[in-house]
């Protein structure tokens, strides 16, 4: 699978997480993708939010885990 096609699916499955973030005033975008890991920027609410490490680990990167098994783990970058 090549890159643009890895991305492509990152964000995809990014979108649908997306509105539940957007609704308590955050969202994220993807910043690059490297041997497995994602790197992603909060933006909004996200950023300050004492949940944001919860929302990376266990919603954004569980979730791309479970349908992207090539996924080796979800970074934040500032």
């Amino acid at each position: 699978m090549e890159i643009s096609e890895k991305l492509q699916k990152i964000e995809s499955i990014l979108a649908n997480l997306r509105p539940a973030m957007q609704a308590d005033g955050g969202d994220v975008n993807l910043v690059s993708l490297e041997e497995g890991v994602v790197f992603v920027r909060l933006q909004g609410t996200c950023i300050a939010c004492p949940s944001s490490s919860l929302t990376i680990k266990h919603g954004i990167e569980r979730t791309l885990k479970e349908q992207l098994p090539w996924i080796v783990e979800v970074v934040r970058v500032s």
